[in-house]
């Protein structure tokens, strides 16, 4: 029996840990990466290089694969939309990854399918945010370009006319939100194969620092439990009327009026599920396999009552070998994902996870093992 080959587009951290999961199931990975140190580069076997921008390189790469799927939002819509013409397996679609892509396609179609949003709409320039901002009760409003923003980039709130011309630089369209009046961030994570069988992860916080998720905790702390399954149904819904299969990560306000609206659409592993890796027993990155494998999901409960995950930043060590090693003997239960990636101020190098009984104690081990490694403590 010969197993199936997996194509994942992207050379980054999730492609890594995407090859990780793909190991025990047996299925074969391919790669393709912009260049071989790369942080999946660096461990995948089957490594192909070129750019996602090019059609040509990604036919190549397609070729042998019985399945496309990406660690990116980034790969050009008419380029993935050639590949099904050629008869590629790509998953998610690209009728439905544009959505994630595209952030004005986004709030368009969940408005179409009642999803509760903030209130928004495209703005053709600074005047007409000066409108919108009255519409929506005053400034300041949040600012985004529908497209190739990630990480906080792309993303402006603004205060007055004058400041909302920024944005408009990039040169394509630009999406007007209001600002929500929210108590935190939370992550509903959910995995739908082909045939529609899908599965939720439990509802996550997200806590962000400069638009970077530094912490998720697993699950959300005092989350009742009707918004939590509130959540997960408006994910499940989304996957279901956007046709996803793979892993969607549904990014949410929690307002501090009790409702919960959708801020971000991830169609690929996320962030906000890192912690699964050690925190569930499937991973999200094996349920992103099955599922774009259309085998049976996998079970997505949690293993113990709290799992913290922190990313590591760069920070004060170039060379984090040595603090890897003190975090290892201080902590044996802290578990270390390092990405390979050179170690540059704010650039997520690797994440900490802890599992526990109480949730105090997880959260203070992991901030402390991430903390070391970057540098921002040293006992």
């Amino acid at each position: 029996m010969t197993f199936p080959v997996v194509g994942m587009v992207g050379g980054g951290q999730l492609a890594r840990m995407t090859h990780q999961a793909a190991i025990p199931l047996g299925a074969r990975f391919r790669v393709l990466a912009a260049s071989p140190s790369e942080s999946a580069a660096q461990v995948v076997g089957d490594v192909v290089l070129g750019s996602e921008d090019d059609l040509a390189d990604l036919r190549r790469f397609a070729q042998g694969c019985d399945v496309v799927t990406f660690d990116h939002e980034q790969v050009p819509t008419a380029l993935l939309e050639a590949l099904e013409a050629d008869g590629v397996a790509v998953r998610p679609s690209p009728q439905a990854l544009v959505h994630a892509q595209d952030k004005g396609v986004m709030r368009a179609r969940l408005a179409e399918i009642g999803v509760p949003c903030p209130r928004n709409r495209i703005v053709a320039d600074p005047a007409d945010v000066a409108a919108f901002a009255a519409e929506v009760g005053g400034w300041p409003v949040v600012l985004k370009t529908t497209r190739g923003g990630y990480d906080g980039k792309g993303v402006w709130i603004v205060r007055g006319e004058q400041e909302a011309a920024v944005p408009f630089a990039a040169g394509v369209p630009v999406l007007a939100e209001e600002k929500v009046d929210f108590t935190r961030e939370l992550a509903a994570c959910v995995v739908r194969s082909p045939h529609g069988q899908a599965v939720a992860y439990p509802v996550v916080e997200s806590i962000q620092v400069d638009g970077v998720c530094r912490e998720v905790i697993a699950p959300a702390p005092n989350l009742a439990e009707d918004i939590a399954v509130r959540a997960q149904r408006i994910a499940l819904s989304i996957a279901g009327e956007l046709g996803v299969v793979g892993h969607l990560a549904v990014e949410l306000f929690e307002t501090v009026d009790g409702r919960i609206l959708v801020n971000e659409l991830a169609m690929r592993p996320h962030n906000s599920g890192h912690w699964s890796i050690d925190g569930a027993l499937t991973s999200q990155f094996e349920n992103h396999l099955r599922a774009v494998l259309d085998l049976p999901l996998g079970d997505p409960r949690a293993r113990a009552p709290w799992t913290v995950m922190v990313n590591v930043l760069g920070g004060d060590y170039s060379d984090m070998y040595r603090p890897y090693l003190h975090v290892m003997a201080r902590d044996p239960g802290v578990k270390v994902h390092m990405y390979g990636k050179d170690v540059k101020p704010g650039r997520k190098v690797g994440h900490v996870t802890v599992c526990g009984d109480d949730l105090d104690d997880v959260r203070e081990r992991a901030r402390h093992a991430a903390d070391y490694l970057r540098g921002d403590i040293t006992e």
